[in-house]
């Protein structure tokens, strides 16, 4: 590497990039930028100005690529981080001054070692007092401050401590000359500057899973690889002829179970941690005595039929939103109701009412979780680390306020259950506008805000708004899909916050800092502009302790989304999302920004295939021409940089960063006026309101907005036939087409090239209850593998969607598994029954192994465990979670899965809905009562005849090894008896849920009662103890009279 002081300034090249690199310019008088004569850039990862060098130039962090990075963010990159330029991943060089790394080349500062051996040595002392965690430190450093890990805040510390801690930085700055010392300078200015440091830190860090760990587990899958295609080539090339269908069989379900390994497998390759900085936050955005600069967010929840979704239930979600640790002003819950229910509205009128009480009750006392029915159920000490004397007996009055809250809330419920044949009829006596559920006019309400009411104690609430959008005979309403777009629309119009969380009905929220914790990502200056949404954990109340199927979904919360979250970023799983809004307007993330080419004037002006400059300049003119007359389609959004991005290849959507190119020069009103406004229109509909808020990218609306007229443009946005002719469901919000309309989603803003990201806090960030029964859970699975199904038999199937896009490889694949699963349905439940026809037949599928064969069985069987084993090393996911999510994915398979195969397919090609009913038999009043409860439906029958059929095979194996007498029969009769106790024992948390509870006999000991019986029956006859041997020639009557 090479650096010039040229005409241009000074630039830096790389003699195996050959080109050259402006690191920055020269005035007009040919001198280099000093403080005086240039503006400080800011840099690209803490978002401050980057300063100046000692010697008055602009520090210039890389020379290969000069992507401006700060002097602090430098040194953090080469003590804590990666070592290396963001942008040209260039091993950073050292500058003068900077303390030394390991790998650093000698160099000729020579001058500065005395200062750097010193510095070192208060960093050994300093390190001697490091916060530790779990008895290791945290190595986590950036900004002004390094090696040092600041966890907590000032109060963690004693006045002393504090002291200390201030002086021996201080100490350090000064020495490297970041710090002044001040004559007069006292304890609080220290303080100030101490924290502006800490805030120019990163808000959060990736946590890399140790490679002793990770590296074990990786080799494993290639020889695991490796051993899956010598065991198909010997599986093929080895046919059992006796039994020839059955070996065929075989074989293809093998295969395909090898596929879908693979595709389930290689995502987890990179499997991340993250953390996050709350305090950094705070000190970046939440300074005392300067306005909160913490963005809007406005959180959506969703119901459809209150009988069926408790009011009570989604009446604690909105207190919970309500009584977030977030400024109260940038906070606006939406509740959709689909089902136009007078219900939800009377109970969203107790909730806010009850809210004014509530919400000062947890900001006072701090209290976890707030929502108050999880609140006050929770079997701890609720006196811990309260110190206010007040708190037990305001806590005692705010426990009987919330009982008389669940009383009215029940008495709605009661009035609901009987419907007046003339319809409802409001308080004030005029007529519910939504009587018919089918047919009836948008409604929204604000209930609390700035305009509504205070709480107890005079301060201001977040705004609770109600939304029911229009419904009409003859529109296609998209379901809960449809009702998401049109809360889109409402927010956008009302509050218009650039960050949206959804929120189903049943899921609160556990951590109060929920939303801080999102905008740790989504509020970082590196990567919000490429971020899409943040997807938190589902994590669930009242589970039985033993989890029988699979209710958490751990294995794939805890394994497969950290690993996703290493190449990509997570699916979108629906509720517990944070969103970007601009995402689902279907603009693309901006490109990074490629290294400025230096064009030497020694070339003529036509020569493009050295400078390549020329040609490329009047392309961007004639595109911004066009833009100016509204004939490029659709704009994008553009800030005013004179940055280069590519624009994206579809026609349908535009880019985030090019809305107003070819504009610069003229004012807000003419660049309004040389816009198409058609083109907005036909993507995003008739309303300017709404499309002018598109074009806001950090939310708000424009100054001059009269409030008034906003609700009555809220009304417009809902109507039934405001989608038709846009792009809504097709390109923008959430995509029409499968009821699992969130991974379609977060499947189309990946194509896009936006990234996601996946964060799991040691205190849950949300919970929600879940089906523990049987039967519902089968439902809830079938509702899932049916929205794949559709996915897959729709245009925006992964197997062919999106390849002129940036979706990653490895992210394409795990896209794939999340809609071919299903399908797994069909090769296992043949598979299943191949166990029970090779005992009846006396048969099997494999011919007699040899001592070749049987190593490779073996080392197949070995290496699926040693991956197990390994994969819960570094997830941290117990044996018996794992196991559980083993056992329902054989449930699911065969019953749910192969259901939602033949629906799907009905559905899509023959346009025949079925649905399945499930009918309640029985009930439990005691704790976990539902998991005993037992519905039935047909998607019992295929797991019920597979066990059937295996037992019985298993009875008949043994009997026709009897009756054979000897033991060539006994050999071959293991290999199929272990393939059917694998199914049975895959199967039997399915069979303690048919027979219910058992309070004195457990399910195992009956099913082996029952095998054992039969086997011991079958022996018994034929052993015919109570008939006579004999020893000698058997005697009989030959007939002939002698």
């Amino acid at each position: 590497m090479a650096s010039y002081t040229m005409a241009g300034g000074l630039v830096a090249g790389s003699h195996a990039g050959n080109q050259l690199n402006v690191l920055h310019g020269v005035d007009e008088d040919g001198r280099l930028p000093t403080r005086e004569s240039t503006n400080n850039k800011i840099c690209r990862i803490c978002g401050d100005e980057i300063g100046f060098k000692d010697n008055g130039l602009l520090f210039v962090a890389c020379y290969e690529c000069g992507y401006p990075v700060c002097k602090a963010c430098y040194e953090y990159e080469r003590s804590e981080g990666s070592q290396s330029c963001p942008q040209c991943h260039t091993r950073y060089k050292r500058h003068k001054g900077c303390p030394r790394v390991v790998g650093d080349e000698e160099d000729n500062f020579d001058d500065d070692f005395e200062d750097e051996f010193q510095l070192k040595k208060e960093q050994s002392d300093y390190n001697q007092h490091q916060i530790h965690t779990s008895g290791a430190a945290i190595p986590s450093v950036a900004g002004s401050v390094e090696r040092k890990d600041f966890e907590g805040e000032k109060e963690t510390y004693n006045n002393e401590e504090w002291k200390e801690r201030v002086q021996k930085w201080k100490t350090r700055q000064e020495k490297r000359g970041l710090v002044t010392k001040a004559n007069d300078g006292g304890n609080d200015q220290d303080d100030d500057v101490y924290l502006i440091a800490e805030a120019r830190r990163p808000l959060w860090r990736k946590v890399p899973i140790p490679s002793s760990l990770i590296n074990p587990y990786r080799i494993v899958i290639v020889i695991r690889l490796i051993i899956l295609c010598f065991f198909f080539y010997f599986r093929i090339l080895t046919p059992a002829y006796d039994a020839y269908a059955l070996w065929i069989i075989s074989v293809i379900c093998e295969i395909w179970f090898g596929l879908s390994w693979i595709l389930d497998q290689f995502p987890k390759w990179f499997p991340i941690n993250r953390e996050t900085y709350l305090d950094r936050l705070s000190l970046r955005f939440e300074r005392e005595g300067e306005p909160n600069r913490l963005l809007p967010v406005d959180v959506f929840v969703t119901t459809v039929d209150p009988l069926k979704e408790p009011p009570i239930i989604t009446a604690n979600t909105v207190l919970s939103i309500l009584a977030i640790d977030y400024p109260v002003k940038k906070v606006t819950c939406y509740v959709s109701d689909d089902g136009a229910s007078m219900l939800l509205f009377d109970a969203l009128d107790e909730t806010a009412e009850f809210a004014r009480r509530w919400v000062p009750f947890c900001k006072t006392y701090s209290i976890e979780p707030r929502a108050p029915e999880f609140y006050f159920s929770e079997k701890i000490d609720y006196l811990k680390d309260k110190v206010q004397h007040t708190f037990v007996k305001d806590r005692r009055a705010m426990k009987r306020e919330y009982e008389e809250f669940k009383v009215r809330i029940n008495a709605l419920v009661a009035k609901a259950q009987k419907k007046p044949e003339e319809g409802w009829v409001m308080q004030n006596g005029t007529p519910w506008p939504g009587n018919n559920t089918r047919d009836h006019p948008g409604m929204i309400q604000v209930y609390l805000g700035s305009e509504g009411a205070l709480d107890v104690e005079g301060k201001e609430l977040p705004r609770l708004v109600y939304v029911s959008r229009e419904k009409q005979p003859g529109y296609q309403h998209h379901k809960k899909a449809g009702a998401m777009n049109a809360l889109v629309r409402v927010s956008a119009v009302l509050t218009n916050a650039p960050f949206m969380l959804k929120l189903d009905c049943n899921h609160y929220i556990n951590n109060s800092k929920a939303m801080k914790e999102a905008m740790c990502f989504l509020m970082d200056p590196q990567i919000r502009k490429k971020l899409c949404y943040v997807q938190f954990p589902q994590r669930f109340d009242g589970i039985d302790p033993h989890d029988r199927y699979a209710n958490r979904n751990v294995v794939f919360f805890d394994i497969n989304m950290k690993g996703l979250d290493g190449i990509q970023g997570p699916v979108c799983v629906g509720t517990g999302c944070v969103f970007n809004r601009q995402a689902l307007y279907g603009y693309d993330p901006p490109v990074s920004e490629k290294p400025h080419k230096m064009t030497c004037d020694c070339w003529p002006k036509w020569c493009c295939c050295c400078c390549g400059g020329s040609r490329k300049k009047s392309k961007a003119k004639k595109k911004g021409f066009k833009a100016m007359l509204g004939l490029g389609g659709l704009y994008s959004k553009k800030k005013m940089t004179g940055k280069q991005y590519t624009k994206r290849s579809s026609g349908t959507t535009f880019d985030l960063e090019e809305i107003e190119e070819g504009l610069e020069g003229y004012d807000e009103l003419e660049k309004s006026s040389l816009m198409s406004q058609k083109n907005f229109e036909k993507q995003f509909g008739m309303s300017p309101v709404f499309i002018t808020s598109t074009l806001m990218e950090d939310g708000g609306h424009p100054e001059g907005t009269n409030p008034d007229s906003l609700i009555k443009e809220a009304l417009h946005v809902i109507r039934c036939g405001y989608e038709e002719k846009t792009e809504w469901g097709k390109e923008i919000g959430w995509i029409y087409g499968s009821i699992t309309e969130d991974i379609l989603t977060g499947f189309k803003m990946h194509c896009r090239g936006w990234r996601s990201v996946y964060f799991s806090p040691k205190r849950p960030c949300f919970k929600g209850s879940a089906p523990i029964n049987l039967s519902d859970r089968l439902h809830e699975v079938l509702r899932w593998a049916l929205g794949s199904v559709e996915i897959f038999l729709s245009r925006h199937c992964p197997l062919w969607y999106g390849y002129g896009g940036k979706l990653k490889l490895l992210e394409r694949l795990a896209y794939i598994n999340t809609i071919v699963y299903p399908f797994t349905s069909i090769a296992l439940i043949a598979y299943c029954t191949l166990p029970a026809v090779c005992l009846f037949t006396g048969k099997f599928i494999v011919p007699t192994l040899n001592n070749l064969a049987s190593m490779w069985f073996m080392a197949l069987f070995l290496s699926i465990m040693v991956t197990g084993v390994l994969e819960l090393r570094w997830s941290g996911v117990n044996i018996e979670d794992w196991w559980r999510n083993e056992q329902f994915w054989v449930i699911g398979g065969v019953s749910a899965h192969l259901f939602a195969v033949f629906q799907g397919l009905l559905k899509v090609l023959a346009g025949v809905d079925t649905n399945f009913t499930v009918t309640t038999k029985a009930a439990d009043d005691t704790e976990f009562g539902e998991l005993y409860l037992f519905k039935w439906t047909t998607l019992l029958i295929p797991p019920t005849t597979l066990i059937i059929l295996n037992m019985v095979g298993v009875v008949a194996g043994v009997s026709d090894a009897i009756d054979n007498n000897g033991y060539g029969s006994w050999g071959p009769l293991f290999g199929k008896l272990f393939f059917a106790f694998w199914v049975i024992v895959h199967l039997y948390p399915f069979l303690k849920g048919l027979m219910g509870r058992q309070n004195r006999t457990p399910t195992i000991v009956v099913l082996w009662s029952i095998l054992l019986a039969s086997i011991f029956s079958l022996v018994w006859v034929r052993i015919d103890p109570f008939l006579p041997k004999q020893t000698g020639p058997v005697l009989k009557q030959c007939g002939v009279e002698c």
